[in-house]
């Protein structure tokens, strides 16, 4: 059991150190201890090294944390990668730095080795982390575990110097004005002003002049000084002694003379001779330098004034470097040099001299009136040392410092004070590496320079601390001496007088020699015979201030006595040395006088006789000074060995009387001695508590049974006592721990073990409790105390299966456990019943002793797994486990949840047996059982306490860095697996949950499927169908649990606004979904100040901030506390908490999260795609016709935001599902399914992240390939992607404004645009797919059973193409946004457009047409509107046409294609793949289809279209006849009549009735944008004449323009040369056109005359359009008809008029010229024909003779009055007086002749029918007509000679 190392051994031996280098444990000691069982004891407790439990408090190695990575979500913060890939540039550095608490974000990688490992290679490769480390980012497994009730904690092991300062004080020189010629002695003490008190020993230091030196003398040793807290009254006392003065040679006044002097050369030379034979001193001068000012507060970190030694880089832990101001002053003059980091050399320079023997009382004196200063400096180097717990673990475990036998090289390189604690790191801080360079100057110290020296050495000397023998603490090291200071000795006359004192053993006979036992000052030197004071020159009140330190013997008799010699000495030079001469004797019996404080005075003898200690014995003794006491001294004992209690050493003696049976056998007195301990007061109890615990538990293992029981009562009442006395309410006190972790040892083997002994006697205590007797208040101590005995039971028994099996154990092996003896266990196990029955009994009163004690009887279980037979560990547990079995009592329960915690928190707890040897694990089991009783339990609290369990639990299988196997991770997972069997069984459980424990279970649920392997998996999901949906279910929350919420989401439509309302505890919530531990972390994190500490490659450590540092304007606590009082307002809002963080903290807050995140969401895609395959297997149990597990776990990933490395991992997984499932998933029953899944795909086919974007296009893609394998054609599918593309365009923004306040496309549309187009990319394909880890031939390789490749990339051409229309469509809508309300015309355009591209579906091409039919109703376009609303019908009713159902036939569909040339042609059964949910022919009826028939009848009516009324109705007729409806029919007919009436009466009308206006506009201008150099042509209400228009359009397209660019209106209709045109200026050419009847001749001359058009009942249907403009060829603007020439141009439009809007572009414009005569004679043939119609124009009754009057007489008027250039004359006048007529053709002279005797013949025929109609009041306008007529002939007849036969 030597160093054992920590493989298969517990225990750790802690080497004891001793208190100083120089204590040599002296001979007196190591006397024959047998006779004294107590002392052997007593020194056995000192001296024996410390055995420490290396497992008691658990054993974890952490791994190294996980390395996590930012996640990259989409999201406005545009391209992330880029800047990540260039920050992680500079990250590297910060990263590997940022250190903190046990797992933190940065560090090392966890590396992959772990997976890539070759061994592991048959291991699955995860898609990603585990979810654990990033939910539990910061596990702290200490952190946890000291959450359980009842924790213990370990305990440091106490030290005898506490934990305060240590000092370490060095001289260095000395230098005097005058010089320094002779040696000085001095020695350097801790001394408390106030209380007038020596703290320590003194530390004695000797300064030679440089002659005098010894060449081998290089190390002058430092005192080491202890200090338990800085306080200004502590100060250094410094005594120098010189050599005692000659008489009449050179006084010592030589150093302190006023004016500087030195000495002369004489003076030198007597005084260097004299000191060297003058052996005796005499004390010279003193000063105090106090440690800490006035000013300093009590806490060791406050920063000192700068004027204490102790400069805040010495007393104080904050890291300022050196001192603040180098030339500050020390309190009394002393001058500050130069400081290294920690240590401060302190000049001293004022030196009081002494001038008559000063007294202590003359340190006081204000004044300093008995004192002359010295002129010289005293330099010391102070440092301080830490002394802190941490460096006794290190010292102990690098051996003893003080041990002698480790070679100075390990001492060094093992020195404890590199290791500083200040960061709790092991590497040395920067700030206290380097000790002792001052500023890199080395100091010359008396000539010698061995300077770099280490921290500890040997020779140092460390100052004993008198306070350690007050202290109310167990005394742990072995001191046992006296210190003797002789105060004053008055005589009646003056001498020179110095006292040698001895240890004497007795007084018979003086000339025997004295005992060795003082101890002397000089290193080195073994212990003397005797010691001497310093000489008191010249006095007769001699003063001294030596200290004398004795080391005692062991044992004391009465006659071991203190002698003391009192001399005087000359102090002259004769020949030979001073000789010193007696001058009498004083002695001081030890016994009597040893333990008193105070000051004893003593008479001096004149003589020594024999036996002068004995009464008899003085009367013979002569005394001077008349016998009084004239010697006073004072003396100090400081004992380990000795107490000074009485009561204590009855009871060692009595023990001793005892062990040696020397005492009658009854043991009575021992009993009495026992008993009385109680009434030890507590100091002396406390020191001296290890020794007598360890008697007792002696007595306990080895007396009869009333010694046991007497012996077991005063230890519980000792016990209880020490427990009461504790400083700090530990619930284990910190001395008792430390006795029972460290010092106890089980007597080191020397006796039999304790544990039987111990578990017996309090066994029975327990039984007779049990059986009703009554055994006094002393249980309730028992069980208060009980942690404190079951430890030592079980620290006994591991020692004994330790000591078992050590020596023949094999190196590297566990110790196996051991097999308790029957009877022993059957103690033990009913002693754990009696204790359970208490536990359960006081539960249900509520006393907090009972939780105490069931956590220790935990503990117990604990332990005893590592020591003995599991097995019978089992039995202890399954008895807890049946007293407090099912649903009990909260408190109880919670007792068992406490109790199961602590066992599972063991390592062995992963290998427990089960109830028979077949079993698993019993205890996982019983786990599982409780945590899942408790979730369905009632109290919050414990529900929550379960989960966190589980979490811990699984951290610390996840974290340790035992079990990282494979096989280990697949042990835990399967043990835990029946934990999801139990939530699957009963899910209501699992939903009653609030979100913080669904988090928690599902987490854990998550971490074991991850471990487990497939096979178990399997199993799960082959029970039920149901049971695997709630699998998934399960799967599902995890998603929506974990999603990762950036505040800043605004496209993310898979945002769920969802916020789990968390009922928790009340720590801050900064995050809801990380572990509740990370809220207190954080809470802690905030409240310490994060800062750069050196260097940025230091990164940054958590540092308090100094409490009196941290004022309000600290900038975090400040932050906090603002978000605190915030959130307390607001109900803890957890994002007002966040904000409050420091950037750091909430950077890291949200790396953790996005990883989080991740990895749950990577976790269930692992999962799935098991699912996946193993499905395909059809080997489990699940509803494989929709295959709904894979459908909404994959619903639930399109729907949760996601970070890029899961888009990355989905694909594959995608392209694999849909490899297996294909047939399944796009079936019709997954059409809901599929139509999300597009949804989404589109969805991310916008995103900006390019890496996620491209990955969208494949999955469209695969979409795709499906569709052709399945489906044979994709048609289905698109129109699929074209819903969903019109659901996204409503959620998308698809414009953006831009600076001008104009609309222009976003980028997201681009980018939806990119990827429509990628997706028809052919040769891009195989690159995309390579970059997302597909093989590249991944869209064209046949899956199974299917025989050929369908693959036809035309189609996908189409598809894309079909999309980007309606993208396209959208964006053109979304763009006119802003002039929506005033440009009708685009408005009307857009919806068109869009109502065209959605085509492909019914429900949204009627949906478009509708709205198209509202605009058009609000600008009163009412035939337009009646065209949408056919078309709807159309729609309608080629679906019912295409499904054979309903009334209609092809040719009904033909006869609507009449009136709206829209509808299609084909019908074919794509309107039926448009069923999908939500979609489709459901809407689509007969009913629909009339309503919007009968919808198109009232707009056409409104138009005053009769006849397409009439054939609408001829549509809706057939339906009402086929269903009898003869009410309907009835009133159609009614209609029917109505609207031929209203035909006849247009007809009829004078004024030919036009529906509509038409007018060519052209556009000519770049601002105008796409309409730039085109021609449309606009149909508007018949009541808008040109300039309506013309004041129209400029209205509309004047907005448009901005600064830069003017609107031009070009005035006539001549053809426009583009070139031509002005730039900066947009023009619009608008003429008024003719519609063109179909039959129409446009060749024809005649001028057209609407009117005349010969068709009647017609369908007003034009598609071409004409208007004539009149130009000269000579250049003149305007010219005679001679010159007059004509142009006629026919505009085509696309489609024909009524449209569904109200302009179409003009796409074939041609034109014809006429010439001059061709111009006349079409004018004349034009009247002719006018004329001609009028007459023959058949009237059906005489009624209508009224206006067929009046149009005849306004057509004579104009043919046949005369005016003399118009009309006919004018033409016979321009072509056939002279010239012209030369330049006609024949052959046109003669058309215009014969056209001219035409019109005539017509006139006169008309004259006289107008003769038959008129009456009476129109006989003199008649008269006008013939006269005007007869005038006329006679004209012509100037031209043409042939009228006047003609007519």
């Amino acid at each position: 059991m030597e160093n054992l190392s920590p493989s298969g051994h517990r225990f750790r031996r802690i080497p004891r150190q001793s208190i100083a280098a120089n204590l040599k444990l002296d001979p007196l000691l190591d006397e024959n201890l047998e006779q004294w069982p107590h002392l052997n004891e007593l020194v056995q407790c000192y001296r024996t090294d410390w055995v420490k439990d290396e497992n008691k408090y658990g054993h974890y190695e952490s791994i190294s944390p996980v390395l996590f990575q930012n996640q990259i979500f989409e999201g406005p913060d545009t391209d992330i990668e880029t800047e990540m890939q260039l920050a992680s540039a500079r990250q590297i550095k910060a990263e590997d730095t940022t250190d903190d608490d046990i797992p933190s974000t940065s560090g090392r990688q966890f590396s992959d080795a772990t997976f890539s490992d070759s061994s592991h290679s048959k291991v699955l490769k995860h898609f990603g982390q585990s979810p654990l480390p990033a939910y539990e980012p910061a596990f702290d497994w200490e952190n946890e575990r000291s959450m359980i009730f009842g924790q213990r904690t370990p305990e440091t092991p106490t030290t005898q110097y506490g934990s305060g300062l240590k000092i370490s004080v060095k001289v260095l020189s000395l230098s005097f004005q005058a010089g320094l010629v002779e040696p000085f002695y001095g020695t350097i003490c801790l001394y408390n002003r106030e209380r007038r008190d020596k703290l320590s020993e003194d530390f004695f230091f000797r300064i030679l002049p440089t002659e005098m030196q010894d060449a081998c003398i290089t190390y002058e040793p430092r005192g080491i000084f202890y200090l338990d807290v800085p306080s200004a009254s502590v100060c250094l006392l410094i005594q120098l002694e010189k050599p005692a003065t000659e008489e009449g040679g050179v006084t010592s006044s030589v150093y302190s003379r006023k004016e500087p002097v030195h000495l002369t050369e004489r003076e030198r030379q007597k005084l260097q001779v004299w000191s060297r034979i003058m052996p005796y001193r005499e004390s010279f001068a003193w000063a105090i330098v106090p440690l800490f000012d006035n000013s300093m507060s009590a806490a060791s970190g406050g920063s000192t004034s700068p004027s204490s030694p102790l400069a805040p880089s010495v007393s104080g832990s904050s890291s300022h470097e050196g001192v603040s101001e180098p030339t500050a002053k020390i309190t009394l003059d002393g001058k500050l040099g130069y400081s290294s980091r920690s240590s401060v050399i302190v000049e001293i320079s004022n030196l009081n001299k002494v001038k008559e023997s000063y007294t202590e009382d003359s340190l006081q004196d204000p004044k300093r009136k008995v004192h002359k200063p010295v002129k010289g400096v005293l330099r010391l180097e102070i440092e301080k040392l830490q002394a802190g717990h941490a460096d006794l673990e290190n010292i102990s475990e690098s051996g003893s410092v003080t041990n002698d036998s480790i070679d100075p090289g390990d001492r060094i390189a093992d020195s404890t004070f590199t290791k500083c604690p200040s960061n709790g790191s092991d590497g040395p801080q920067n700030s206290n590496s380097k000790w002792n360079f001052f500023d890199g100057k080395e100091i010359p110290r008396n000539g010698s320079n061995a300077f770099g020296y280490s921290d500890f050495n040997a020779d140092d000397f460390q100052a004993f601390d008198f306070r350690s023998t007050t202290r109310n603490e167990p005394f742990l090291q072995l001191f046992h001496c006296l210190y003797v200071y002789p105060l004053t000795v008055s005589l009646s006359r003056k001498r020179n007088l110095f006292i040698r004192i001895e240890l004497r053993k007795d007084d018979a006979d003086a000339r025997r020699q004295p005992l060795e036992a003082m101890c002397m000052r000089e290193p080195g030197v073994s212990l003397q015979k005797w010691a001497h004071t310093q000489v008191a020159v010249g006095a007769r009140v001699a003063c001294y201030h030596d200290e004398i330190k004795l080391f005692l013997p062991a044992i004391w008799t009465p006659m071991h006595h203190l002698l003391f010699t009192f001399f005087h000495v000359d102090l002259q030079t004769k020949l030979e040395a001073p000789k010193p001469v007696v001058v009498g004797y004083a002695s001081l019996p030890l016994s009597t006088h040893a333990q008193l404080r105070s000051e004893i005075s003593l008479p001096i003898m004149r003589e020594l006789v024999p036996h002068y200690l004995q009464d008899s014995g003085k009367e013979r003794l002569d005394y001077l000074e008349d016998g009084k006491n004239i010697f006073r001294l004072r003396l100090r004992l400081c004992s380990s060995l000795y107490p000074i209690n009485e009561r204590i050493r009855d009871f060692f003696l009595e023990y001793d009387r005892h062990t040696l049976r020397t005492s009658p056998p009854w043991g009575s007195e021992l009993l009495e001695a026992i008993n009385s301990l109680k009434n030890v007061d507590s100091t002396a109890l406390l020191q001296f508590l290890h020794p007598i615990l360890n008697m007792l538990l002696h007595l306990i293992g080895n007396g009869g049974e009333t010694l046991q029981v007497a012996a077991f009562r005063a230890m519980v009442n000792i016990l209880t006592r020490v427990q009461h006395e504790s400083v700090d309410d530990a619930e284990r006190n910190r001395f008792l721990v430390n006795y029972v972790d460290y010092a106890f040892d089980d007597f080191g083997g020397r006796q039999p073990p304790v544990y039987p002994g111990l578990s017996t006697v309090w066994g029975s205590l327990a039984r007779s409790k049990a059986k009703g007797y009554r055994v006094g208040p002393v249980y309730d101590d028992v069980l208060a105390m009980a942690w404190f005995f079951l430890e030592l039971i079980v620290k006994s028994m591991a020692l004994e299966q330790t000591r078992l099996f050590y020596h023949s154990l094999p190196l590297g092996e566990d110790v196996p456990p051991m097999q308790l003896k029957e009877g022993v266990f059957r103690c033990i196990l009913q002693l754990y019943d009696c204790l359970l029955t208490e536990v359960h009994e006081r539960c249900k009163k509520g006393l907090s002793l009972a939780k105490r004690l069931n956590s220790s009887l935990a503990f117990f279980c604990y332990d005893l797994l590592s020591i003995i037979e599991p097995r019978q560990v089992f039995e202890l547990v399954s008895l807890y486990l049946d007293k407090f079995s099912g649903v009990c009592q909260s408190v109880l329960h919670d007792c068992k949840l406490t109790f199961l915690q602590i066992i599972c928190d063991h390592d062995l707890f992963v290998e427990m047996p089960g109830r028979d040897p077949s079993d698993r694990n019993y205890l996982s089991s019983v786990l599982i059982q409780e945590l899942f009783l408790t979730w369905d339990h009632d109290d919050l609290s414990q529900r929550a306490k379960a989960a966190r369990i589980l979490v811990v639990l699984l951290c610390k299988h996840e974290f340790d860095s035992r079990y990282q196997k494979h096989e280990d991770k697949l042990y835990i997972a399967q043990l835990y697996f029946p934990l999801i069997g139990q939530i699957l069984d009963e899910m209501p459980v699992f939903y009653n949950l609030n979100a913080v424990e669904k988090r928690e279970v599902v987490i854990v649920i998550l971490q074991i499927v991850r471990n487990l392997d497939d096979a178990s998996l399997v199993k799960a999901w082959q029970q039920s169908i149901a049971r695997t949906r709630l699998f998934f279910k399960l799967l599902e929350e995890c998603l929506i649990l974990f999603e990762h919420r950036k505040p800043a989401d605004s496209m993310l439509i898979g945002c769920s606004s969802r916020s789990p309302s968390g009922d928790g505890p009340v720590s801050p919530k900064y995050s809801d979904r990380l572990s509740p531990a990370i809220n207190n972390y954080l809470s802690e994190a905030s409240r310490q100040e994060v800062r750069p500490q050196g260097t940025p490659e230091n990164g940054y450590l958590w540092q308090r901030v100094n409490s009196h540092l941290s004022s309000p304007s600290q900038p975090y606590s400040l932050r906090e506390a603002l978000a605190q009082a915030q959130s307390s307002r607001i109900g803890a809002s957890t994002q007002a908490l966040r904000e409050s963080l420091h950037p750091m903290l909430r950077q890291k807050l949200e790396l953790w999260e996005e990883n989080l995140s991740a990895a749950v969401s990577l976790q269930v895609l692992e999962i799935t795609e098991k699912f996946s395959t193993t499905a395909a297997s059809h080997s489990i149990a699940t509803d494989f016709g929709k295959l709904d597990c894979i459908t909404s776990v994959f619903m639930s990933f399109f729907l949760r935001n996601q970070p890029l490395v899961f888009w990355k991992a989905l694909f594959p997984v995608f392209n694999s599902v849909f490899n297996l499932h294909g047939a399944t998933l796009m079936s019709r029953e997954n059409d809901r399914f599929l139509k999300q899944v597009a949804f989404h795909l589109l969805r991310l086919a916008v995103f900006r992240n390019d890496n996620i974007r491209k990955r969208a296009v494949i999955g469209l893609l695969i979409l795709v390939r499906s569709s052709f394998y399945y489906f044979m054609q994709t048609a289905r599918l698109r129109v699929m992607l074209t819903i969903t593309l019109s659901e996204l365009m409503s959620d998308v923004q698809v414009t953006q404004m831009k600076s001008d306040g104009t609309l222009e496309e976003s980028g997201e549309a681009r980018r939806l645009r990119k990827s429509l187009e990628e997706m028809a990319d052919e040769a891009r394909s195989p690159n995309l797919l390579r970059e997302c880890g597909l093989p590249e031939n991944a869209l064209v390789v046949i899956p199974e059973k299917l025989s050929e490749n369908q693959w036809s990339l035309s189609e996908v051409k189409y598809l894309s193409d079909s999309l980007l229309l309606a993208l396209d469509a959208s964006l053109e809508h979304a763009l006119l946004a802003s002039v929506m309300t005033m440009d009708r015309y685009s408005a009307a355009e857009s919806f068109h457009k869009l109502a065209l591209a959605f085509a492909p579906v019914p429900d949204l091409h009627i949906m478009w047409l509708l709205h198209l039919c509202d605009a058009h109703q609000e600008m009163q376009s009412w035939a337009e509107a009646a065209q949408c609303a056919v078309a709807v019908a159309g729609v309608v009713m080629q679906a019912l046409v295409g499904r054979n159902d309903g009334v209609w036939s092809r040719d009904h569909v033909t006869a609507l294609r009449k009136i709206c040339p829209m509808v299609s042609r084909e019908i074919t059964s794509e309107a039926s793949a448009a069923e999908v949910e939500g979609y489709g022919a459901s809407k689509l009826t007969v009913d629909s289809a009339v309503k919007y028939l009968q919808l198109a009848n009232k707009l056409f009516s409104q138009a005053e279209l009769h006849h397409f009324c009439a054939s609408i109705l001829e549509l809706v007729i057939p339906v009402y006849k086929s269903r009898r409806a003869y009410g309907q029919l009835a009133k159609c007919h009614t209609l029917l009549t109505n609207i031929y009436e209203s035909i006849l009466e247009q007809e009829s009308s004078p004024i030919p009735f036009t529906d509509a206006t038409y007018y060519r506009v052209g556009f000519y201008g770049e601002k105008f944008g796409k309409l730039d150099k085109k021609e449309y042509v606009y149909r508007e209400p018949r009541d808008v004449r040109l300039g309506d228009i013309m004041e129209k359009l400029s209205h509309i397209y004047e907005s448009r323009m901005d600064g830069n660019h003017t609107l031009h209106i070009i005035p006539d209709s001549r053809q426009v040369k583009a070139d031509d045109l002005q730039a900066g200026v947009c023009y619009l050419q608008i003429t008024a056109v003719d519609p063109v009847m179909e039959d129409e001749d446009l060749g024809s001359r005649r001028e057209r005359i609407f009117s005349l058009s010969t068709g009647t009942i017609r369908a007003r249907v034009f598609d071409r359009f004409l208007f004539d403009t009149p130009f000269t060829k000579n250049g003149k603007t305007q010219g005679g008809l001679e010159d007059q020439w004509k142009r006629r141009t026919v505009l085509q439009t696309e489609g024909s008029f009524p449209a569904l809007v109200n302009r179409l572009l003009v796409i074939k414009s041609e034109s014809l010229e006429f010439s001059p005569v061709e111009n006349a004679i079409g004018m004349i043939e034009t009247r002719t024909a006018a004329l001609r119609n009028e007459l023959e124009e058949p009237r059906s009754s005489e009624g209508d003779q009224l206006p067929r009057l009046q149009s005849l007489q306004r057509i004579l008027q104009g043919s046949v009055a005369v005016q003399v250039n118009s009309g006919v004359l004018s033409v016979c006048t321009a072509f056939l007086s002279g010239e012209p007529a030369t330049r006609l053709r024949s052959q046109e002279l003669q058309q215009l002749i014969a056209a001219l005797l035409e019109f005539m013949a017509v006139c006169k025929r008309a004259i006289r029918v107008h003769f038959r109609l008129i009456g009476e009041e129109d006989q003199d306008f008649h008269t006008q007509l013939v006269n005007g007529f007869q005038s006329l002939t006679a004209e012509l007849s100037h031209y043409i000679p042939a009228i006047l036969s003609e007519l």
